[in-house]
């Protein structure tokens, strides 16, 4: 009888159920709201609105608070360690002991013109170690020699083979770039082994990518911009690509040139291990990001990770897992600050770099 209505009202099972009373709000709390279109905003007032918009715009705002931080971070923020070396004792080194900043990206970005936005924070030495796939080293050369177009995801395969047309999603790349591309890069293979065997030289996958972007003489290339401003590339999966082609046609016409993967991984991982402090910024999933984790997880996790890609954990995927299921492998701090933005990074990136990178270029430009 206690459940049921006996004079009018609302049973009280339900008016129990359904009128809890709340626990009352922090007073730091934040509130959710969007931008207001009625006033005239900027593109720095519109990405300020998104922290507080929830969903992935939420995780959009977190994603340029943490690269902000991880930029604004100098070693003179920190105490003095007891067992700190004599090196990073003087002040003067240490306000110059920034976070050393990871990149990786997937070679489907380079395809597209998220490339260019990779080119500016190398060309200004905004980052400080490049980890990307064979496609993501050969693309950008190729786009030194011939242009890729825009075309529809609905192109027909067969139809475009016929016409000696690549599809990259809705970019199309003819056939005949990598013809260039093969022609500008077999000379440099045969100099490379000609280096080899005299001067015993050992390349490495990052070693290469260095010599080709000295001798790509284009500005418009990210690994120009890396050689010149010596910022380092791995790529452990170099030969799956069109480079890789390139150097098993080699190894027909010249044969013995030696690409030695195993020099690269004690190189990378030495960044990381040697970091006073850390930071991942990684676009996409796959080699990219487990590489440049796999990496900090010998300084037993990176201070500061952002992940945008679309991948989704049900699988057990690596390109999937949430920065947390990292904290459990030693790959991010416990203490970091970490977030995941689900989405495709063409949308995003360019502004998470405009509200960061680009923006304290250009104050500090116009100072």
């Amino acid at each position: 009888m206690s459940a049921q209505n006996v004079n009018g009202s609302a049973p009280n099972v339900a008016e129990a159920a359904v009128l809890l009373q709340s626990v009352e709000m922090p007073e730091d709390a934040v509130l959710i709201q969007g931008p207001d279109f009625n006033q005239k905003l900027s593109l720095s007032d519109l990405m300020g609105s998104y922290k507080s918009m929830g969903f992935q715009a939420s995780g959009l705002g977190e994603a340029i608070d943490i690269i902000k931080e991880m930029r604004k971070w100098r070693l003179s923020d920190e105490p003095i360690a007891e067992d700190e070396s004599e090196d990073y004792r003087d002040m003067e080194t240490r306000k110059n002991t920034k976070c050393k900043i990871f990149v990786g990206y997937t070679s489907n970005l380079v395809s597209s013109g998220v490339r260019e936005i990779i080119r500016f924070l190398v060309q200004h030495k905004m980052v400080d170690v490049l980890v990307t796939t064979a496609g993501g080293i050969e693309e950008d050369f190729i786009k030194c020699l011939a242009p890729t177009y825009l075309g529809d995801f609905h192109l027909k395969g067969a139809d475009l083979r016929k016409q000696g047309l690549n599809r990259i999603g809705n970019m199309l790349v003819p056939n005949n770039n990598y013809c260039k591309f093969e022609e500008w890069v077999m000379p440099i293979l045969d100099k490379m082994l000609e280096e080899q065997k005299k001067e015993e030289k050992i390349w490495t996958p990052s070693s290469m990518i260095h010599r080709l972007g000295e001798e790509i003489n284009d500005e418009s290339s990210i690994y120009y911009w890396a050689a010149k401003n010596d910022i380092p590339v791995f790529c452990p999966a170099i030969t799956d690509g069109s480079l890789g082609d390139m150097i098993y046609f080699h190894s027909y016409r010249n044969p013995g040139l030696i690409v030695d993967i195993a020099a690269d991984i004690r190189n990378m991982n030495s960044q990381a291990v040697f970091a006073k402090k850390s930071g991942m910024i990684i676009l996409g999933g796959g080699l990219v990001k487990h590489h440049i984790c796999n990496a900090n997880m010998m300084r037993n996790g990176a201070d500061f990770a952002v992940y945008i890609n679309t991948a989704q954990e049900f699988d057990g995927s690596d390109a999937g897992a949430r920065p947390d299921e990292a904290v459990s492998w030693g790959k991010i701090r416990a203490d970091s600050r970490s977030v995941k933005v689900y989405a495709e990074a063409s949308l995003v990136f360019p502004l998470i770099v405009a509200e960061t990178f680009a923006k304290e270029y250009h104050e500090e430009k116009g100072k």
